[in-house]
């Protein structure tokens, strides 16, 4: 038998090809479920646990999300953070645990159940309140299952067998006795102050559970006559108004009509200028500043009618201090009561120009400013306004007749020609009234519902009050150490800023938690201004509610005194009757057990108001870092992480409980995300059809894909998600994942290394410091929570390095070279280390492809997950010269694509390229800069452009290279012919 020529022999069975069962095409959704399935059949979690005991702790505390409904993008985004922050930790080798939490009481659970209540025509008042707890517990336990699965199915490693709720007993238990040590140490009292509050809902509301809107409110000017004036000049206008049968009016603007009822008194600003000006046959007092704006509102009015604009004859001008001791009445003084009593002028600071008419009616049942102004004078909260919204049956003005004293947020009773603006017009009191007045306005965010300011009898924690000794469990300064706050020590600016804003001296809760702000560490640092700036101008903590469903607020309080009681025994007999029974403990029929023998009952009166649900959550440092339930945790916590809103929410609320408690925050480092928008950067909203549902992603998509969506964001300010952005991260995905294809296939059966360090190419050893170079940036990311950078480093260095450089060059030695080869081994052994790291790298953002990945090549090797931060070798090169090879080989690939487009030739393995000799980084050869820019030839010439032919060599039949040592196309060049003889060999 005749051999075939070498120009009619096929090669391909020569080359070696990479080979891996590792899928190009990714089928993660199909896929992902069964790697969940099998970490949780192997209990991985716990293997990680077990694996890092007695490690550096690095303690992340959950904050808990509430459990009231389905995993929206936010969530998704949340918990991929807050798992990457655990999983780089743990990859640093550290004892990093997870332990996930819900927040299971309070006004969502409670209004979703009412609502299931009202579908069905039920009233909640008419059941048991035991039996509705229950059902509040059921339905959040239902979504507790929920949420667990869904964050299950986004790949986030965490102990979810033994998450912690804040309605188990223990949790409801450590609740309890946390409110116990306010009020043994004195720091509770009860009092009348307006609260933000939901008439639909019938409760006070914490600032985190309000949010503002844009509406339409009705806008009014009402004249207050004035009957008196300690004032001279103004007393004589007084008398010439008397003398000619005029009255001489204070008007006042406002927004709210339903609080002209309730008025009380008139506020003045003491520097504000004011004028008093005749028109109409009556004289007006209002700000010099608000004149013309006034006029444009009432210029319609009767009493303007035969004068018109000229009608405003100056008679009057003085400071606001001229006005004290100056007397108005109400409207509706005919009705006597309440409406007969004097309306006094009093300086508020707070009073402006800024809009209105530089006169404020007073009603301190809805307004902070007026409830303290006016407290400070005498005048006290009428209670007028009931918790539904509507006045009281007794009240002389729109009391009784339900039509009249409909809800006050109702649109209609404000409405122009309501009830009353109505009644004001009779009066002659109403100068104007317009429904087109522009403004945000707080609502509640579940209800949806607006929400007034309402003065109720309600429990605080005081600000201001000095707190004295704190009690046993006061913690010490943090020290340095294995479990110290990780990263770059915060900026002493910052932390001067901060600690210099304190209020006042003493040791009040409000300086406590000023210094502990200056003592946290906050990514992004503008957090700290942020927090820092509301707790130094928060009121007092507000902690009850009038509801149902929540942790009471136990006390017993004094029949007679209104003082609670204070006996610790009392206070250790109903925490543990908590922890046996939970909050159903707190009953009626318990009274006599709980006071004991020391106490009769019928001296005290149970409460019945719940905690604030932000105290609850409040506590979970109590029960999740300190309970030992989970004895991996410890207190402090070294992070905190929740969205930017949490400022006034968790952050605050954990800030203040444990400041207050302990002297010192629950957390070393608050960690901040924005929100997410849709691909427009306008807010998700059902209504606009923008949401993206991270369940539908997943089904479409793969948990990967969102994992790699959230952490290639910046998440520290709002960011934006869409299908189009969807698309260029699944896009982004398939390039990684291609790495780690090649990467798998060209390491089959690798069991080599590199040999002699002397034999190493030069080209390997630069990558091996671009890897460590790499190591060095991805771990200060890590440091800093730098995800964004994290993910963008790892997949540039794949994308630019390696795929479209290393891996370009080098395909020729892998394919071609043969087994024994020096370059080829070095190459493979680079790629060794490559996959080592990169795996590791990746697996925190890949959570199933990265286990996909390491399971392909160690079927047997147990999961990823459990590896620590690799080991790279400490390799440098000379950067620079590196930089300036890779810039001439971008120069040489931008002068081929003409001719490659022209087909002059087909790759720039047909090209002879000359470039510029002073191009040309020392110590390479021409036939170096061949290899690397993968052409047939390159030499060096005197001019300063690339250029580029076709060469005129012949194509080697199994590396495709045009060679001088190729006799004929098909023929072998000499490396060929020597790999391909030693095959033939061996066969």
């Amino acid at each position: 038998m005749t051999e075939p020529k070498a120009s009619e022999r096929d090669y391909r069975d020569t080359v070696f090809l990479p080979k891996t069962d590792f899928p190009m095409k990714a089928g993660l959704p199909q896929k992902e479920p069964g790697i969940q399935s099998r970490w949780e059949d192997e209990q991985l979690y716990t293997q990680l646990r077990e694996a890092r005991i007695g490690r550096s702790k690095f303690i992340f505390h959950d904050g808990p999300p509430y459990a009231n409904g389905d995993m929206h993008i936010g969530h998704a985004l949340n918990h991929v953070l807050k798992d990457m922050v655990c999983r780089t930790q743990n990859l640093l080798g550290k004892d990093a645990p997870y332990v996930p939490g819900w927040d299971c009481h309070g006004l969502p659970i409670e209004w979703k159940v009412e609502e299931q209540y009202r579908k069905k025509k039920l009233d909640k008042k008419a059941v048991p309140p035991a039996e509705f707890r229950a059902e509040c517990r059921a339905y959040a336990q239902h979504w507790v299952d929920v949420q667990r699965e869904q964050l299950k199915r986004l790949g986030v490693m965490a102990d979810w067998d033994n998450p912690y709720l804040t309605m188990q007993f223990d949790s409801e238990a450590t609740i309890v006795a946390e409110l116990m040590k306010f009020a043994e140490a004195g720091n509770l009292y009860r009092g009348s102050k307006p609260v933000m509050w939901s008439p639909v809902e019938e409760t006070a509301l914490a600032e985190a559970e309000v949010e503002y809107e844009d509406i339409v409110s009705t806008q009014i000017d009402v004249a207050f006559e004035i009957t008196e004036t300690a004032n001279e000049d103004l007393s004589s206008w007084l008398t010439v108004a008397e003398d000619i049968g005029s009255k001489v009016k204070a008007i006042i603007w406002t927004t709210t009509p339903w609080t002209i009822p309730v008025n009380q008194a008139l506020a003045y600003g003491p520097n504000i200028q004011y004028v008093l000006v005749h028109a109409g046959g009556d004289y007006f007092l209002v700000a010099q500043d608000r004149l013309n704006d006034t006029l444009a509102r009432v210029k319609k009015s009767p009493w303007l009618a035969e004068n018109g604009e000229s009608g405003w004859n100056i008679a009057w001008v003085g400071k606001g201090s001229d006005l004290a001791g100056t007397v108005a009445r109400h409207p509706m003084h005919k009705l006597g009561g309440f409406y007969a009593k004097p309306r006094p002028f009093l300086p508020g600071e707070f009073v402006t120009t800024d809009s209105g008419t530089g006169l404020v009616h007073m009603s301190p049942d809805h307004g902070e400013d007026d409830f303290l102004l006016c407290r400070e004078y005498g005048l006290e909260p009428q209670f007028a306004v009931m918790a539904d919204g509507r006045y009281r049956d007794d009240w002389p003005w729109l009391g009784g007749d339900d039509d009249r004293r409909r809800a006050v947020i109702n649109k209609t009773f404000n409405a122009p020609d309501g009830p009353i603006c109505s009644d004001l017009r009779e009066a002659g009191a109403l100068l104007s009234a317009s429904d087109d007045y522009q403004h945000s306005y707080p609502h509640s965010w579940r209800s949806k519902a607006k929400v007034i300011y309402r003065c109720t009898p309600q429990w605080f924690v005081p600000m201001d009050k000095d707190l004295g000794l704190i009690s046993q469990s006061v913690r010490p300064e943090p020290v340095e150490g294995p479990h110290s706050t990780s990263g770059a020590a915060f900026e002493e600016e910052g932390r001067a800023s901060t600690s210099s804003a304190r209020t006042g001296e003493g040791d009040t809760l409000r300086n406590r938690a000023l210094e502990a702000i200056a003592d946290t560490r906050f990514v992004p640092e503008k957090g700290r201004n942020r927090i820092g700036s509301m707790v130094e101008g928060r009121p007092d903590w507000v902690l009850s509610r009038q509801r149902a469903w929540g942790v009471p607020i136990t006390l017993f309080v004094k029949n007679g005194t209104g003082e609670y009681l204070q006996d610790p025994a009392v206070n250790a007999r109903v925490v543990e009757a908590v922890r046996e029974q939970g909050v159903d403990a707190w009953d009626e029929s318990r009274k006599a057990e709980f006071l004991g023998a020391d106490h009769n009952p019928d001296d005290y009166e149970m409460v019945t108001d719940i905690l604030d649900v932000w105290f609850d959550s409040g506590c979970t440092h109590a029960f999740v870092l300190e309970s030992g339930r989970w004895p991996e945790m410890q207190w402090p916590a070294d992070l905190y992480l929740e969205g930017s809103d949490q400022h006034r929410g968790w952050f605050q609320s954990s800030l203040l409980e444990s400041c207050a408690t302990r002297g010192r925050a629950p957390y070393n480092q608050i960690l901040t995300h924005g929100f997410t928008m849709d691909a427009k950067g306008k807010k998700m909203s059902k209504s606009l059809g923008n949401t993206i549902d991270p369940l539908k992603v997943m089904e479409q998509y793969g948990a990967d894909i969102i994992r790699l969506w959230a952490l290639s964001v910046d998440y520290t300010e709002d960011h934006r998600i869409g299908d189009e952005i969807l698309k260029g991260v699944a896009d982004q995905y398939r390039k990684l994942r291609n790495t780690f294809r090649y990467l798998l296939g060209a390491l089959d059966g690798f069991v080599g290394d590199m040999g002699d360090a002397g034999e190493v190419p030069e080209l390997e050893l630069y990558v091996l410091a671009l890897l460590a170079d790499l190591d060095g940036k991805l771990r200060k990311a890590v440091d800093e929570y730098d995800f964004n950078a994290y993910t963008r480093l790892l997949v540039d260095f794949c994308n630019e390095d390696l795929s479209a450089f290393f891996f370009d060059i080098r395909k020729d030695v892998l394919y071609c070279d043969g087994p024994d080869s020096t370059k080829r081994n070095a190459y493979r052994t680079v790629l060794d280390l490559l996959f080592h790291a990169l795996v590791r790298y990746a697996a925190p953002v890949l959570v199933f492809t990265a286990e996909e990945v390491w399971s392909t090549r160690y079927p047997d090797g147990g999961s990823v997950h459990l590896l620590e931060w690799p080991q790279v070798p400490g390799v440098t090169a000379d950067g620079a010269k590196w930089a300036k090879l890779r810039d001439l080989r971008e120069d040489v690939m931008e002068a081929i694509e003409p001719l490659r487009r022209e087909k002059v030739i087909r790759s720039g393995l047909e090209a002879d390229v000359t470039v510029p000799a002073d191009a040309v980084p020392e110590g390479f050869s021409d036939a170096d800069l061949a290899e690397l820019f993968i052409t047939a030839s390159v030499t060096r010439g005197q001019g300063d452009t690339v250029t580029v032919s076709r060469t005129n060599e012949n194509k080697c039949g199994r590396c495709w290279r045009l060679l001088p040592s190729v006799a004929e196309d098909g023929a072998l060049c000499d490396r060929c012919e020597e790999v391909v003889a030693e095959q033939d060999a061996a066969a």
